[in-house]
């Protein structure tokens, strides 16, 4: 598929000049309209902006900006007939590749754009490189993660489709990626669909795309995220709940490998991967008449199958050790790991929510935690529940039978204090109250 080139300039003889000069290679886009080119970013497959440094009363720089926003990925080169090294600087900072003069020579741009496509195909590479190495770090490293491992290894460079089944916030989005980013598509797009997360009446539009004027508010149109993933993957998340009616047009898609977007009768030829992931079993829905046959068939090539958090907890100390460095980055925090206690509460807690929830816990405790090393008390309540080590004696306070309750608070609060190295917020968070109830209940005690 040819990439798809963006002219953006005031200046329909220049745009025309372009498209003319470079179509043979290029799938090219003009426009005269900075909105509409703007839009463009937003609804086309757009590997390369080329970007008028002045339109009327409409700065370049600015589009640039906006344009950024959108694509944070994609590679500008500005167009200017009042070049300086102010104005060339001030692109180069906003993100713009590099800047040419006009009047434009062609065999100089088709140059530069050859040059900005094979700077933008080594920095993808170690782009997805650094996301293969992020996403095995927070998958882990056990027995059964290493199973895992080796299924990717083996269909990575094959197109085959594949479905990840696994409880909610196991990973089947990180292996998705590592699938992606790992092999021979790893240059194309990885478009993701959650199918669960967008109505019924719009994913068809998502996935399949429009033409202006397919509904009321299609004021242009957008290439759906088939189209978008065309070289890539297509991940179609939580692909359960994608309604029947949709399933059967989905399948069609998938069969012919071309989409027709709505309002239109022009088909468009697809050259994309799917890995599709479900929590529910699909097995079941299809005996109840709630899946496709056909189409889970299509989808279901190749299994992968994740693990729940509880039954690989040799993993947990490693992507604790990942997550914590990942908030420390976030949140300019400085935390050296836990304590033996911490670490003990964590490897024994149950994780209904998997890997995610376990992400919650930990940032929760970087956020709070005082000390350099994260504490149970600094851990959420709902985690301190399910402590199960037995308290040590020096945790335990004696008390006669008879003693006022006035006394046994003081006990324990001063005991509770003493334990804590008289760190006053954990003893307020360890007894659940107030540091300022705390403040004043040590108070009365030294009147």
């Amino acid at each position: 598929m040819k990439p798809g080139l963006l002219v953006i300039d005031d200046e329909a003889a220049i745009c025309m000049s372009i498209k003319f000069a470079l179509e043979d290679d290029y799938q090219v886009y003009t426009t005269i309209d900075p909105k509409e080119g703007i839009e463009w970013v937003k609804s086309k497959r757009i590997d390369i902006v080329l970007l008028d440094l002045r339109m009327g009363a409409v700065s370049g720089l600015d589009i640039l900006k906006k344009v950024r926003e959108i694509r944070s990925e994609l590679t500008a080169i500005m167009m200017t007939a009042f070049a300086s090294i102010e104005t060339s600087i001030e692109a180069i900072k906003q993100g713009a590749y590099y800047y040419i003069e006009k009047p434009i020579d062609m065999d100089k741009l088709s140059v530069l754009i050859m040059r900005a496509l094979q700077y933008k195909q080594v920095s993808n590479r170690l782009e997805s490189k650094d996301k293969q190495l992020e996403a095995r770090a927070f998958l882990g490293t056990s027995k059964a993660m290493q199973q895992v491992f080796s299924m990717i290894d083996r269909i990575k460079d094959i197109d085959s489709s594949v479905l990840i089944t696994g409880e909610s916030g196991t990973g089947k989005e990180l292996v998705a990626r590592e699938i992606h980013f790992s092999g021979r598509r790893y240059q194309g797009p990885l478009e993701i669909v959650n199918c669960a997360a967008i109505p019924d009446n719009l994913l068809e539009s998502e996935l399949f795309g429009y033409e202006k004027g397919a509904f009321t508010g299609a004021t242009q149109s957008k290439d759906g995220k088939c189209v978008a993933a065309n070289g890539g993957t297509l991940f179609l998340d939580e692909m359960s709940e994608l309604p029947l009616s949709l399933q059967a047009k989905l399948l069609r898609v998938i069969q012919e490998r071309e989409v027709t977007p709505l309002g239109s009768n022009k088909k468009k030829q697809l050259d994309i991967r799917i890995i599709s992931a479900a929590n529910k079993n699909i097995a079941q829905m299809v005996k109840n008449g709630e899946f496709r046959e056909d189409l889970y068939f299509r989808l279901n090539v190749i299994p992968i199958h994740m693990p729940p958090l509880r039954q690989r907890k040799e993993d947990i100390p490693l992507l604790i050790n990942h997550l914590i460095q990942k908030f420390n980055q976030s949140m300019n925090k400085q935390k050296e790991g836990l304590t033996p206690k911490a670490m003990e509460v964590l490897l024994h807690y149950p994780y209904a929510g998997n890997v995610r929830e376990l992400g919650n816990i930990i940032e929760y405790a970087v956020a709070l935690s005082m000390d350099r090393l994260i504490d149970v008390l600094d851990l959420p309540h709902f985690v301190q529940g399910h402590a199960e080590h037995p308290m040590n004696e020096d945790e335990m306070i004696q008390l006669p039978l008879g003693i006022p309750m006035k006394e046994v608070e003081k006990r324990v609060i001063t005991a509770t204090l003493k334990h804590y190295k008289d760190h006053r917020q954990k003893t307020a968070h360890s007894l659940q109250i107030s540091e300022r109830s705390l403040r004043d209940k040590l108070k009365n005690y030294k009147k």
